[in-house]
């Protein structure tokens, strides 16, 4: 299920892990700018790798 911007700030200040993927890669958002609607993420697999992304290209895996 894809995200919005506010549901993405709630998984970016949650304390809980949330399984939540961008193009089949699971990434951990860092921050929302609810201004331009995007996030900043990294991938689990490589925190070195910081980007900014469309929140609406992030999904929530159940």
């Amino acid at each position: 299920m894809n995200i919005n911007k506010q549901r993405a700030e709630q998984i970016a200040q949650s304390p809980d892990m949330k399984n939540v993927m961008f193009n089949g890669t699971p990434i951990y958002i860092q921050h929302v700018d609810m201004d331009t609607d995007t996030a900043r993420v990294f991938p689990l697999a490589d925190p070195q790798k910081e980007f900014d992304v469309q929140v609406t290209s992030l999904i929530e895996k159940e």
